[in-house]
């Protein structure tokens, strides 16, 4: 008995079954890349017009300063969540996995809940706790007599009404970033940490290992697949960063673009001065930085497969 016409409706099914995801995958994905790309070597002049000027776009972006500038500002941005935000998302963790801490599922919510109010919120709230004179990070740090101690150390009296937003603004993003992620990224840290082998740990304790020796040779080895993933999309994030800058800056890089982000830098060039040309230019730099990434991490993720 002959099977073709079985197959043939099979294939036919598949099709139909794909075609809604091909159908957006080309419209939402393939199409706007090929425009970006045709974009990317193109002056526009607002959206009808346009002059080919080939690599100008790409040459004209390595020679602008404030390109560079925008990249330094959000690589700092970057090591700030990697070497701050991490470890204390991690070291929270740790706490909130003890079996002996009470009310752990409180605690949990609470570090996580910066999450459920939303960025624009959250950036609305940081603005008001980092303004200049009724902020509650200055009124804080009065009441501490840490900006009267800053002033004797520094000799500047700048420190008695700090503003945050134009003296400090990337340490500002950092930490208001810090109270919007850290609990993101602590849950990943807790579900790696849940999943760690309880016979190991034993095992461990009963060779003598100390709390150090269990967290060095068990706990880190075991959330380390875990670990790779976070640091890459921590990564990822801070360079799309742009809401965040964005709402606390009223739209503006800050003093001197000390604020300012690639993705600031792509909007104000495609949106604000209408060369939609150049912004694609940026854009792709930024992907060709984000898929450099995507494969540092893969590499990481096969030696550690090779590894264990």
């Amino acid at each position: 008995m002959s099977t073709g016409g079985v197959d043939s409706r099979r294939v036919v099914f598949s099709w139909v079954m794909l075609a809604p995801f091909l159908v957006l995958f080309l419209v939402f994905v393939v199409y706007p890349l090929i425009q970006s790309a045709f974009l990317a070597a193109n002056q526009t002049f607002g959206p009808g017009t346009r002059t080919f000027v080939g690599t100008k776009n790409f040459e004209l972006l390595i020679s602008d300063p404030v390109f560079w500038k925008a990249i330094r500002n959000t690589f700092i941005y970057a090591l700030g969540s990697l070497f701050v935000q991490l470890p204390i998302a991690f070291l929270l963790a740790l706490a909130l996995n003890s079996p002996k801490l009470r009310g752990r599922g409180i605690y949990r919510l609470i570090f996580f809940s910066p999450q459920l109010m939303g960025l624009v919120f959250v950036s609305i709230l940081g603005a008001l706790a980092f303004e200049k004179r009724a902020g509650l990070i200055n009124q804080a740090l009065d009441a501490a007599g840490i900006n009267d101690l800053l002033v004797w150390v520094t000799g500047n009296d700048a420190w008695l009404e700090p503003d945050w937003l134009q003296q400090h603004v990337m340490a500002t993003l950092i930490l208001i970033s810090l109270w919007l992620y850290v609990g993101f990224n602590m849950i990943y840290f807790l579900a790696a940490l849940q999943s760690v082998d309880k016979s190991l740990l034993e095992a461990a304790e009963i060779d003598g290992a100390g709390p150090w020796g269990k967290l060095r040779h068990v706990i880190f080895p075991s959330v380390k697949p875990v670990a790779t993933f976070v640091i890459l999309l921590s990564m990822i994030g801070s360079l799309q960063l742009f809401e965040l800058p964005y709402i606390l800056l009223e739209s503006s890089g800050g003093p001197d673009n000390k604020g300012l982000t690639i993705v600031m830098y792509l909007y104000q060039n495609g949106f604000d001065l209408g060369d939609l040309g150049f912004a694609s230019a940026i854009g792709w730099v930024l992907a060709l930085i984000l898929i450099g990434l995507a494969l540092v991490q893969v590499k990481l993720t096969r030696a550690q497969e090779v590894n264990a």
